[in-house]
């Protein structure tokens, strides 16, 4: 049996591969993590081109520095993620900084607000793509559908006892999403550190 703080195989192989400059390696982990990777940048920025640039920058990170992932800090997914989050915050904090100097208009404390509101939201959506898909099944259809724990234990096929563990434990999922954005710049996840 593996020992319990292990790294998954997949996340060490792949960095393996990637310190060997294997191209191909690249490709795989862009089609793994680039929805999320644009997902998280988007949800911080706002803007679909800057969330572009910021998923072109943390795939060429990856690619040029592949030995700034330490496995043992956590899986792949989370370091790329914490990455992903840290590049957008300065992104909106270099955008924001200029607008207020040019504007004359706004605080630095509005600002880190801004960043504070838009880090929560992207580790929400973080949190809600990590969770185990029965979580996510319920909460989907609670919240999007509208749907009450009993019209999501008959849509799930399950008890309602059931929907309705499904349903609490995914919102206290999300509900560490503030906790951990009660901190300007707490990354999404990974050992804590932006």
């Amino acid at each position: 049996m593996a020992k319990k703080d292990a790294p998954p195989r997949w996340d060490r192989k792949m960095q393996q591969r990637l310190a060997r400059g294997e191209a191909a390696a690249l490709g795989e982990l862009y089609d793994r993590f680039a929805s999320l990777v644009h997902g998280l940048a988007h949800r911080v920025l706002g803007d679909e081109r800057a969330a572009d640039g910021i998923t072109r920058e943390v795939f060429a990170h990856v690619w040029e520095h592949p030995d700034a992932y330490d496995p043992k800090q956590g899986p792949l997914r989370s370091w790329v993620a914490t990455l992903t989050h840290r590049l957008a915050v300065q992104r909106l904090r270099a955008t924001e900084t200029a607008a207020l100097a040019q504007d004359g208009r706004g605080s630095t404390e509005e600002l880190e607000l801004k960043v504070r509101h838009a880090s929560v939201a992207a580790r929400a959506d973080y949190i809600v793509q990590s969770m185990p898909s029965p979580l996510r099944a319920a909460l989907e259809l609670a919240y999007f559908q509208r749907r009450d724990y009993r019209q999501t234990a008959a849509d799930l096929g399950v008890t309602e006892d059931e929907a309705r563990r499904r349903l609490r434990l995914g919102l206290q999922l999300l509900a560490t999403a503030h906790d951990a954005g009660a901190a300007p710049g707490a990354p999404p996840g990974y050992g804590g550190a932006a």
